[in-house]
């Protein structure tokens, strides 16, 4: 079983990129298991899919 090391609400980013996402759900039987929400430039809901390894806690 994977260890899980974020959790709902916490705020993420990708290692090169600058959009903060929020983690939303898990997906622990996938590769890509961390679901993520985040607005983007236009007000719409995006929602994603990454692998723990791809993701940090977000700064602010």
């Amino acid at each position: 079983m994977m260890k899980i090391m974020f959790k709902k609400g916490q705020k993420v980013q990708q290692e090169f990129g600058n959009q903060v996402m929020e983690v939303i759900g898990f997906e622990p039987e996938l590769i890509e298991n961390v679901i993520t929400q985040w607005e983007d430039d236009e007000g719409t809901i995006v929602t994603g899919k990454f692998m723990e390894s791809q993701l940090s806690l977000a700064d602010n």
